[in-house]
């Protein structure tokens, strides 16, 4: 059972300042995070002035149906890589009209995924003004760790690509 949020939001906060200064939006698509990058954004107040929505495209029926990229779209891009990533982060940025593209991909755990990433390993990638990509791989087993260092990374990222994008 996953414990309560991290009482740190600090990363959450100065993010959202910064979107709401800048009057940009964000939409998220992810997956091994299994919402927490997207609860911890809400979880600041006034999230809507910055946050335009999102998924958890945590299977091939989620990329088709809420990301609507479709099979032909993904032909020699394997899930969990950076190219996966950027390509469901400029999907759900263009879908939902958003500034910014937020997306994450990945194995959280116990056990790697059937792609032979090992638990701990994700790719995360920002479109928008600034193209950013990177991997994670934590070298940790535990599937709740793991979805809490992907979503800190992720919020890190684009925190990083929003002060270079003006």
């Amino acid at each position: 059972m996953l414990s309560a949020m991290p009482n740190d939001l600090s990363i959450a906060a100065a993010l959202a300042a910064l979107l709401k200064e800048r009057k940009q939006t964000l939409a998220v698509a992810e997956s091994s995070a299994g919402g927490l990058i997207s609860a911890t954004l809400l979880a600041v107040p006034g999230a809507s002035a910055y946050f335009v929505g999102g998924g958890v495209i945590y299977t091939q029926a989620a990329r088709r149906g809420l990301l609507r990229v479709g099979d032909d779209a993904v032909k020699g891009i394997r899930s969990s890589s950076e190219p996966y990533a950027q390509l469901k982060a400029k999907a759900v940025r263009e879908l939902m009209g958003a500034t910014w593209g937020l997306a994450e991909t990945g194995a959280s755990g116990p056990t790697g995924n059937r792609y032979g990433d090992a638990a701990g390993h994700a790719c995360i990638a920002v479109a928008g003004p600034v193209e950013r990509v990177i991997t994670v791989e934590t070298g940790d087993a535990d599937r709740e760790r793991n979805m809490w260092a992907f979503t800190r990374a992720a919020l890190k990222l684009l925190e990083d690509a929003v002060r270079a994008g003006g």
